[in-house]
């Protein structure tokens, strides 16, 4: 174990080390620490773009694997990701040197936060396109807010800025903080505004049930202050139990399409390339606005946002020209190219409920054109059998669905694993053309031969998934 007293950051620090540096935050906090003008290093074992990129950009020292030596300079601070175990050999190493380590968001809260008022996007669902979006909104605004965000915004190319402002958005995570602090990481964050977007089992390898989710959350709401708003999607079951479970009084602001919403989307339209929609208010009609965010979902996402901007009473001028301009966020429905008439959209999506919205958002805005889905289940979650039937449900929309197999188990033993032959089973039995494949180089092969003029091929994965997405480009 670690020495819990050397679990701190020191008054005066110039040389930061960050293990597993390659995450979506972490490299993004390595680069704010960068600008902030500290010695910046990083290690990770599994290095790619478009993250590897951005740290040779930043001109940030990289190693590749964890070794002792990667901190032999001992530095003044080492920030340990969530990936690393107690037995990672940088992790003994800090023990060894009796170096001073925190993690991610205790890094955070020190240096990013400091002075700040933090606006936390959080819940199952949503949580980067929502804090990208309200992003955009502040800057357009003229707020130049701060922000610390899981993806890279294609508006500022970036997925982080230092502002002048006084908000920082950051996405909290229900994810655990670190291997020597189990909690989670929206914990560490005391917020001015928070935005709950969903309930829902995740995280299999760190969570029972659902009712140990919940707990977390229950704990994040414990944590508002009283002059604090919350704003939570309205339509959630698991969002509704924690809400009432509830003793301490703060402003909370339901969001979405129910008519009893505080802020309520209404007449929402989906045309060949935006999508329109009036936002009600407290019942009062607040803006007309337009985006060119595709999927029922994510107009909802962008009604969190705009009931978050108006409390920061952004004026609806503002917030709709932040709302039109919004460029998207890097692997979120992203458009990778176009080849010989077929489209190639790369989405982030794993979980079983966003690989349905994904694919309900994507086939609702290109019909009639058809859509292969190929998916690479590779979190904590989706190599576990604990979703084998509803990710039987999530590609009712699809006209071709192609599956990989995982690449590891991670030690998993058999009977707590996904079968991809029985999801492809279960797919065949409803009629649904689904194919399984080993390897990602089979997967191209049978897109170069299946995919027609117009066709769409959505590849889903939290991963970098071979480069699929280029080496399918190139062989079409």
């Amino acid at each position: 174990m670690l020495d819990p007293n050397k679990n701190i950051i020191p008054d005066k620090v110039k040389t930061i080390h960050l293990t597993a540096v390659c995450g979506t935050a972490m490299s993004a906090l390595a680069a704010m620490l960068k600008d902030f003008g500290y010695k910046v290093t990083g290690s990770d074992i599994n290095a790619y773009p478009p993250i590897s990129d951005f740290l040779s950009s930043k001109k940030i020292e990289m190693k590749q694997g964890y070794k002792p030596e990667n901190i032999f300079y001992k530095p003044d601070l080492v920030i340990i990701g969530n990936a690393i175990s107690a037995d990672n050999p940088e992790a003994l190493q800090v023990k060894e040197a009796n170096l001073n380590y925190c993690s991610m968001p205790q890094a955070v809260n020190r240096f990013a936060c400091a002075n700040k008022k933090i606006i936390l996007i959080t819940g199952a669902h949503g949580k980067t396109t929502i804090s990208a979006i309200l992003a955009s909104i502040l800057y357009s605004a003229g707020l130049d807010p701060s922000f610390i965000i899981g993806g890279i915004l294609k508006e500022f190319d970036t997925g982080y800025k230092i502002g002048k402002g006084e908000y920082i958005i950051l996405e909290g995570d229900e994810y655990d903080t670190a291997f020597f602090d189990k909690g989670a990481k929206f914990l560490h964050y005391k917020p001015h505004l928070t935005v709950l977007t969903s309930i829902e089992f995740d995280h299999a390898d760190i969570y029972h049930n659902i009712e140990h989710v919940k707990k977390s959350f229950k704990a994040l709401l414990a944590n508002i202050s009283e002059n604090g708003i919350l704003f939570a999607y309205d339509s959630d079951k698991q969002i509704d139990s924690v809400i009432k479970s509830q003793t301490k009084k703060y402003n909370i602001k339901r969001y979405g399409l129910n008519k009893n919403a505080d802020i309520q989307i209404r007449n929402l339209k989906f045309t060949k390339n935006r999508s329109e929609f009036k936002l009600f208010i407290q019942n009062k009609e607040f803006y007309q606005f337009s985006s060119s965010l595709i999927g029922e979902h994510n107009i909802i996402n962008a009604a969190a946002a705009i009931g978050a901007a108006a409390a920061l009473k952004i004026s609806p001028e503002k917030i709709a020209l932040g709302i039109s301009g919004f460029a998207g966020v890097k692997r979120r429905q992203e458009i990778i190219g176009t080849k010989n008439g077929i489209t190639i959209i790369d989405d982030f999506a794993h979980h079983p409920t966003a690989v349905k919205k994904t694919i309900k958002a994507v086939i609702d805005f290109y019909a009639p054109k058809k859509l292969i889905a190929v998916f690479e289940p590779k979190t904590n979650s989706s190599i576990r059998n604990i979703f084998q039937k509803e990710y039987a449900n999530s590609f009712d929309k699809a006209d071709i669905i192609c599956i990989k197999k995982p690449v590891s188990f991670k030690n998993l033993p058999k009977n707590k694993r996904l079968s991809p032959e029985k999801l492809i089973e279960d797919l065949k039995q409803k009629n649904k053309k689904a194919y399984l494949f080993s390897d990602t180089e089979q997967i191209i092969d049978f897109i170069v031969k299946t995919a027609r003029q117009s066709s769409i091929v959505l590849i889903m994965s939290n991963g970098d998934f071979d480069n699929i997405h280029n080496r399918l480009i190139a062989s079409l």
